[in-house]
């Protein structure tokens, strides 16, 4: 199976954080890298590393992770299990130690995604609620010292909940509902006939502000980019027909419905029906996509939906911005730094261990 990396970076500062005891340190020149990591074996890993290849920590794993979060004031990050995982771990970024296996309810099971509070008192992770299969349900865990309590969860108005974020407010969640019904312990699609994708506005206690759907059924709603002025574009896994056309980036800009963003065919084509990872580059306005099936990332205006460059990447996965442009990462290949400040956009490779990265990475 293709990996898929998400990965971001900063610039090169160093600043120092103390919190209740703890010391949080960003070396943002060399930041610590988190992610899941496979090895040559197929064995699971919560690992950190720095920029230059530096290893810091190699943690196993019973379950495969999907993406990683970090707490924003302590040294901690959950490494959140990939559907239908019924383990999430939390890690010290400082040195790797397991501190917790978060086992989901018996009823309960996750799938790949978490976001902290700003606050770094809450957690909340999409689950899929078993019992009623497919029904999406966010689990909302209270962060106690080194440990993580389940306190209650939320409907996510849909089915098959993957990935949300936050909205610039801090306060409103957005949630991609891929619509896809899956049983307790499988992956196989059990309503591909009668999906359900969304694109759900909930407050954090839970109120449904808004829900939206794209006019194609089986168009899956997976993955998320926000902008600083609220702008949020998806991108979409089509589960029909090869051949239909179906628009696999979506745009929802301030005040204005969800709606198809303007993709060229020639892109669409070159999608496969699939795309992976978004980012968006606030101070640039830009937009990257990969798109692993077709071994390319593309990059848009943001406000134009301008097609500004396309690189060739096999198997390209994940996607991060930052200062000068983007990383992006490579399940076959290495991960690499593109550089779009200029006329002409350049990548260069970075000094990551190539390959057998999962699917997301954050830094810290």
């Amino acid at each position: 199976m293709k990996r898929r990396v998400f990965l971001g970076l900063g610039s090169a500062l160093v600043a120092a954080t103390a919190v209740g005891g703890w010391t949080l340190t960003r070396n943002t020149e060399h930041p610590l890298l988190l992610s899941a990591r496979d090895d040559a074996d197929g064995r699971h890993y919560a690992v950190g590393y720095r920029l230059d290849g530096t290893r810091v920590f190699a943690t196993p794993v019973s379950e495969r992770c999907h993406d990683v979060y970090a707490h924003p004031n302590l040294p901690l990050a959950v490494f959140v299990g990939r559907r239908p995982s019924r383990e999430s771990y939390l890690i010290d970024s400082r040195d790797g130690t397991l501190l917790q296996v978060l086992a989901s309810p018996s009823d309960r099971h996750f799938y790949g995604h978490g976001v902290f509070h700003a606050s770094g008192d809450w957690f909340y992770a999409t689950e899929n609620d078993t019992a009623n299969p497919g029904r999406g349900v966010l689990g909302v865990y209270r962060v106690e010292a080194r440990r993580m309590v389940r306190a209650e969860e939320h409907s996510t108005h849909g089915i098959g909940p993957h990935q949300l974020l936050w909205m610039p407010d801090g306060e409103t969640l957005v949630v991609a509902n891929g619509g896809i019904r899956t049983e307790a312990d499988s992956r196989e699609m059990m309503n591909i006939d009668a999906m359900e994708p969304s694109l759900v506005l909930l407050h954090r206690d839970g109120t449904l502000m808004s829900k939206e759907q794209l006019p194609e059924q089986m168009n899956s709603v997976r993955h998320l980019a926000v902008a600083a002025d609220g702008t949020v574009v998806s991108g979409q896994q089509y589960e029909g027909d090869p051949m239909d056309r179906a628009p696999l980036l979506a745009i929802k800009r301030p005040g204005q419905p969800f709606q198809a963003f303007p993709l060229g065919e020639a892109q669409r084509q070159t999608m496969n029906q699939y795309t992976a990872s978004l980012a968006i580059h606030d101070s640039l306005r830009l937009l990257a996509v990969t798109a692993p099936r077709g071994n390319k990332v593309f990059f848009w205006d943001l406000d134009s939906a301008e097609l500004r460059d396309e690189i060739h990447l096999p198997d390209c996965a994940g996607v991060a911005a930052v200062e000068q442009g983007f990383v992006v990462s490579s399940g076959q290949g290495r991960c690499r730094l593109v550089d779009c400040t200029g006329e002409h956009f350049v990548s260069t490779p970075l000094q990551l261990p190539a390959g057998l990265w999962d699917n997301h990475l954050r830094l810290v």
